[in-house]
C-alpha cells in the first residue's frame, strides 16, 4: 500500500490518483464513480474546507482499503 501520513487529509486525487501529475492511485475508480459512492455512503463523507476545496480524512480512507481487502 501507498505511504499514508498517519494523521491529517487527503484530495481527491491523492485517493483515485491522477496520470497526468503522475500521482497513483489508492481506489482505482473515476472521478463520478466516487462522488457517487460518497452520496450513497459507499465511500467516506466528504470534508468542505473551503469553497474549492474538499478533503477525506486518512483514517477513514485507511478504514474504507482496509474493509476491500
Amino acid at each position: 500500500m501507498h505511504q499514508l501520513p498517519e494523521s491529517g487529509f487527503l484530495r481527491l486525487p491523492q485517493i483515485i490518483g491522477d496520470i497526468k501529475r503522475g500521482i497513483p492511485a489508492l481506489i482505482p475508480i473515476s472521478k463520478s464513480a466516487w462522488w457517487a459512492g460518497c452520496k450513497t455512503g459507499r465511500y467516506p463523507k466528504p470534508i468542505k474546507l473551503g469553497s474549492r476545496t474538499t478533503v477525506w480524512r486518512v483514517d477513514a480512507v485507511r478504514a474504507l482499503i482496509a474493509s476491500a481487502k
